[in-house]
């Protein structure tokens, strides 16, 4: 059997990988740190979430079946559609940009058309860099609701917003 052949310094592959890199390839980042920005500025944050849920989407199909073949049944692709992008923390001030946006929407009556919003999500590293970035595009709220309040727990008070939107796709 021949000895085993010595990589060179500029082989590709994890073995050789920065150190940094090996760790992100091996350890998947942690999800709590994130944020969330609204409109044009991807720098302006609108205050902290606990919770961000409903990113991505998902391929409607319709089921086929085929006469003479009982073994499977064909899923056919219909349509993309998303979920509600769901977004939760203490509760803010009535000064929040995102708030004063959901007030207008959910409260003008149609009065005005419904303006719609283009968001970031950043899942951020231990100094606060991007890991990755989603965009969600035309996005506007379509519920705002505060969690129950409850005289037997010492708990922050909490509302969700809810937000429909037309597409997200991760950038980074």
């Amino acid at each position: 059997m021949p000895p085993p052949v010595p990589r060179s310094a500029s082989a590709p592959g994890p073995a050789r990988a920065p150190d940094a890199l090996r760790a992100q390839l091996l350890y998947p980042p942690p999800a709590f740190h994130f944020a969330v920005t609204f409109g044009s500025n991807a720098k302006d944050r609108d205050g902290a979430f606990r919770e961000v849920t409903g990113l991505g989407p998902e391929l409607e199909t319709e089921t086929v079946v085929e006469g003479g073949q009982n073994a499977f049944v064909h899923l056919l692709p219909k349509a993309a559609k998303h979920p509600k992008l769901v977004l939760s923390r203490g509760i803010a001030t009535m000064e929040s940009r995102l708030l004063l946006w959901c007030q207008a929407v959910l409260e003008g009556g149609f009065a005005q058309p419904i303006a719609t919003q283009q968001l970031h999500v950043f899942l951020l590293d231990g100094d606060g860099a991007p890991l990755r970035v989603w965009a969600v595009s035309n996005a506007y709220p379509v519920k705002w609701s505060v969690e129950a309040f409850q005289a037997t727990r010492n708990e922050v008070a909490i509302e969700r917003i809810e937000l429909a939107y037309a597409g997200s796709s991760r950038l980074v």
